[in-house]
């Protein structure tokens, strides 16, 4: 049986039903589980409960602080051995993230995996289209961004889900693989551009305090990702593509530009009345 962790999160619960839809036995784990699901709290080591789990689809904790994010990746890893899970895949950061705030936990869950003994698979995701989207702030019907004219190799979570399934369905193929699942380079003009608005571009310092003094409810460690994401998207560190992503899929990917823009315009504020 295949398990996949996070489940009740986006792309978790994406990948379970990638799945599902491939007729894989196949189930999900979640610290707040729906029916079905096995309940998985990776702040509770001494309850996690992998018997039976032949393939293990660990979906990146990373919403934490670095050592809370690779505390709870090494308990399910340890419960992963104990338990005799016979592969394990991890969906880590792409190699051209390093430069990211979130980057340090990626990179030393990917050694403890290589390190556990099991064989392993290890799935460096590019940075989400969605998320690029989701990232634009509207303004004066316009968007506008911290981005500057750089480009994001920007991938749709539906194709990364996809991947993750495929290996996960027949893993000893890609076992010891390591690939970088990246998109198409898209810019923030080129969004405006779809969405037929203007695009003004603002300084990463005008951005830090927006994030800080007005974008209520971020935790701690919030803004500093984010930032890193812009800084690294405005001076050319994520602009890199791969081959890997259609090979895993065996078709060419989706449009990461269209998946941004759908993304963007479902935040623009509703017109006032």
């Amino acid at each position: 049986m295949i398990l996949v962790t996070g489940a009740s999160g986006n792309l978790g619960s994406a990948t379970l039903a990638a799945l599902n839809a491939r007729g894989a036995s196949a189930t999900g784990g979640s610290r707040t589980p729906k029916d079905g699901m096995r309940r998985l709290d990776f702040d509770d080591p001494t309850g996690l409960d992998l018997a039976g789990v032949s393939t293990l689809v660990l979906i990146s904790a990373g919403y934490a602080e670095d050592d809370q994010v690779i505390g709870r990746h090494k308990a399910v890893l340890d419960a992963a051995v104990r338990d005799g899970v016979r592969h394990v895949i991890y969906t880590s950061l792409t190699g051209a993230g390093d430069h990211l705030a979130f980057a340090l936990a990626h990179r030393a869950t990917e050694r403890l995996v290589r390190a556990c003994g099991l064989p392993w698979t290890i799935l460096r995701n590019g940075l989400y289209a969605e998320l690029f989207g989701g990232l634009l702030m509207w303004a004066d019907d316009g968007v506008e961004s911290a981005f500057g004219d750089g480009a994001l190799a920007a991938v749709s979570r539906a194709d990364l889900a996809e991947a993750a399934a495929i290996v996960a369905e027949d893993p000893a193929p890609h076992s010891g693989r390591t690939y970088d699942l990246t998109g198409t380079p898209i810019t923030t003009a080129q969004v405006a551009e779809q969405l037929g608005v203007p695009y003004r571009a603002v300084g990463l310092d005008d951005y830090r305090r927006l994030l800080l003094n007005e974008m209520l409810g971020l935790l701690p460690f919030q803004p500093p990702m984010i930032v890193s994401i812009a800084t690294s998207i405005r001076h050319g560190f994520l602009d890199g593509t791969s081959p890997d992503l259609a090979h895993v899929l065996g078709r060419p990917i989706r449009d990461p530009l269209a998946t941004a823009v759908a993304a963007a315009s479902a935040t623009k504020p509703a017109a006032p009345q």
